[in-house]
């Protein structure tokens, strides 16, 4: 297993959920981390004390990955406390709830706003750790944080499903051009347990739908941030030759997909 010990980590969107559990795990393997928060400073600033907790290092980075200056931003401050970046995760995403039928529900500023962050965004924080990363003896490591949405065209709109298909696309393509100074994989989580589904869906849909995903996944169960996490953490403390790859994270949920029947 890599030793994280004193390596430097930047996780996007880590204020909540995923980003949290995420910044967490890597804190307690030794990690110093960089929490990113776009709205939820309370959140971002919490998680960092519970890094610190666990005796490393933290910094507070508040801005929307979708502004290039952020993400710049973001990286500068990591290198300036450090002077190094050797992980980066990129979990910063949004979408619309809007079922997929519904063609009038999205219109074009929906596709950008959700692109500018799940893709774009992705992107442009992968171009601003590249350069040090390239220069670093042992590389970087960079694992973007996709969906199940991605592979079976089922998710919170048709617009965020592009998008994470558009994420891993990029994945393959950076893996391939980045190489081999950087390793690049994605994660594919399915149904995550938690309050950014529950927000979205409401009480009575979340739990319907839940219960749903874990009747018919082949373990019965659904993700948690957890879980995820724990995928994260395998693809940069893992095999160090593998690169390109997608893990899928649903309780093999995807081998039995078929949308929630509408009502």
């Amino acid at each position: 297993m890599k030793d994280l010990t004193a390596r430097v980590a930047i996780v996007t969107g880590s204020s909540s959920g995923v980003g949290a559990a995420t910044a967490r795990l890597l804190a307690s393997l030794g990690c110093n981390i960089v929490v990113n928060y776009n709205s939820n400073a309370e959140g971002g600033n919490q998680v960092a004390e519970e890094c610190r907790a666990q005796g490393v290092e933290c910094l507070v980075a508040g801005g929307s990955v979708a502004e290039d200056s952020v993400c710049q931003s973001i990286v500068a401050g990591a290198i300036e406390k450090w002077g190094r970046v050797d992980i980066l995760v990129n979990n910063a995403g949004t979408t619309k709830f809007v079922d997929h039928a519904d063609l009038d529900g999205l219109d074009s500023d929906d596709f950008q706003r959700i692109y500018a962050v799940n893709v774009i965004g992705n992107y442009q924080m992968i171009r601003a750790v590249n350069t040090h990363m390239q220069r670093q003896e042992e590389g970087g490591e960079v694992v973007n944080v996709a969906s199940t949405a991605a592979i079976t065209g089922i998710g919170s709109s048709v617009a965020y499903a592009a998008s994470k298909g558009a994420l891993i696309t990029m994945t393959l393509s950076l893996a391939r051009s980045l190489a081999p100074k950087l390793r690049i994989n994605a994660v594919c989580p399915g149904f995550i347990e938690g309050d950014w589904l529950r927000e979205g869906l409401g009480d009575e849909k979340y739990a319907e739908s839940m219960a749903y995903q874990m009747a018919n996944s082949v373990l019965g169960v659904v993700a948690t941030p957890e879980t995820v996490a724990d995928a994260i953490i395998h693809f940069i403390t893992g095999p160090q030759i593998v690169t390109g790859e997608t893990l899928i994270v649903d309780g093999g949920r995807h081998l039995t997909q078929t949308p929630l029947t509408r009502r």
